[in-house]
């Protein structure tokens, strides 16, 4: 599985998501790579998840990967409650992988 975090430059907020992704990924005992992106680089970077700021909503709404739209980006617990459930949904449906 891989996940993409993705910001405006590609080293800011993404970095930060990144981080608190890999925390989770842990937490849940979910094996994936984590990778941070640039909003331009975002459709050439295959991945089966994405997370980005709310504020990254218009520019993203054209890609086919899921996307999960975060609000506060230094709450951990909105970030938990809205990503632990795909990731287990995508561990499902990837046989555990």
């Amino acid at each position: 599985m891989k996940i993409l975090t993705v910001c405006g430059m590609g080293f800011g907020t993404s970095l930060m998501l990144k981080m608190f992704i890999q925390d989770l990924l842990k937490d849940l005992g979910i094996k994936a790579e984590v990778d941070v992106s640039d909003l331009g680089s975002v459709k050439g970077s295959p991945s089966d998840l994405i997370v980005a700021p709310s504020d990254m909503k218009g520019h993203l709404s054209g890609v086919s990967t899921p996307v999960i739209f975060i609000d506060n980006l230094i709450d951990k617990a909105e970030i938990r409650s809205k990503v632990a459930p795909v990731l287990k949904q995508l561990q499902n449906s990837a046989g555990g992988v």
